[in-house]
């Protein structure tokens, strides 16, 4: 787990710089369309209740298990792909909510990771994931939390439908 201490921004057009107020709202960072439209969410609620932005990156474990030394090695890549992933989207909710993120690299199922961190973290409170519009279903994070931890998890989840514009995010957060 990093965490980054708060920054204020200050480049012309960014977000006003406001007083944190201990919300913070997760966010799973993915390669997923959906992703984008969660990620708005969670910035303009962390910004508009002086909140902030945690994320989450989990790496899933790779069956690649015939020497070890190239195990290690794709082990070491992806990692590497993460923190590169989340330093891009950090830049990005700094730039929006005048903040840098918390940051959470993982590795493990991503179901199973994301709910430890939730019971980990008191500080966490309130989980933000897009869902996706296809014919495939919501996704399986979301099918998951639906079926098997409704009720269960300490806080709410908010579930972003992918196929918003941002204007349409922006009116509902």
């Amino acid at each position: 787990m990093t965490d980054n201490a708060d920054t204020p921004a200050t480049p012309e057009g960014d977000a006003p710089v406001k007083q944190l107020t201990g919300r913070t709202f997760l966010c799973v960072v993915d390669e997923t369309e959906e992703f984008a439209a969660a990620l708005q969410f969670a910035c303009k609620r962390a910004t508009n209740s002086g909140g902030r932005v945690a994320l989450i990156y989990v790496i899933e474990p790779t069956e690649f298990s015939h020497w070890m030394a190239v195990g290690e090695r794709m082990r070491d890549e992806a990692r590497e792909e993460a923190e590169e992933m989340l330093n891009v989207v950090a830049s990005v909710v700094q730039k929006r909510t005048g903040h840098m993120p918390v940051l959470y690299i993982r590795e493990g199922q991503l179901r199973e990771e994301v709910v430890k961190l939730i019971e980990e973290e008191d500080g966490i409170s309130l989980l933000v994931l897009g869902v996706a519009s296809g014919t495939d279903g919501p996704g399986p994070l979301v099918t998951y939390l639906v079926e098997k931890m409704a009720g269960k998890l300490r806080v709410p989840v908010t579930m972003v439908p992918g196929s918003l514009s941002e204007e349409e995010i922006a009116l509902i957060s």
